[in-house]
């Protein structure tokens, strides 16, 4: 069984890219000012759109992330990756730090602090205090 999703948004952007290279292209020939005026006009044009064109862009590439993400889930799921290459903690989380602080003496308050949406900086930090490596344990908090 084979998953497939076609993605079209490279392919959009990419004709926008063009039809706006063609644009400007067919602009500078058939300029009907001098090319001091016309090269005027494009800059301000340029300085315009370059502040749009940044926004799609940033856009495109949250969903870009957001999709990544959801892939690499799925792949984890069906055992193609290997466990532990994303961060799912789930339950209280005060009961979790009370079993790791049992498990590894040597963590602090201040090495359990997490804050939702900045696992990175917990598995970080628990990466430094415990010397293992990040898939262990992200690993070792997703078991808990």
């Amino acid at each position: 069984m084979s998953y497939h999703e076609e993605d079209n948004s490279g392919k959009i952007l990419l004709a926008a890219l063009a039809g706006a290279g063609a644009g400007i292209i067919a602009g500078l020939l058939m300029a009907p000012d001098k090319g001091k005026a016309t090269r005027e006009k494009l800059g301000s044009a340029a300085t315009k759109y370059s502040g749009q064109f940044g926004e799609q862009l940033s856009k495109y590439g949250e969903e870009l992330d957001a999709k990544f993400k959801g892939y690499v889930e799925k792949l984890e799921d069906l055992g193609l990756t290997g466990a532990g290459s994303s961060l799912k903690l789930k339950g209280d989380w005060n009961a979790s730090k009370g079993k790791l602080k049992q498990q590894y003496a040597q963590l602090t308050d201040e090495d359990l602090d997490y804050t939702e949406g900045k696992g990175d900086e917990l598995v970080g930090r628990l990466q430094n205090k415990l010397g293992k490596a990040k898939n262990e344990v992200v690993k070792m908090l997703n078991d808990l």
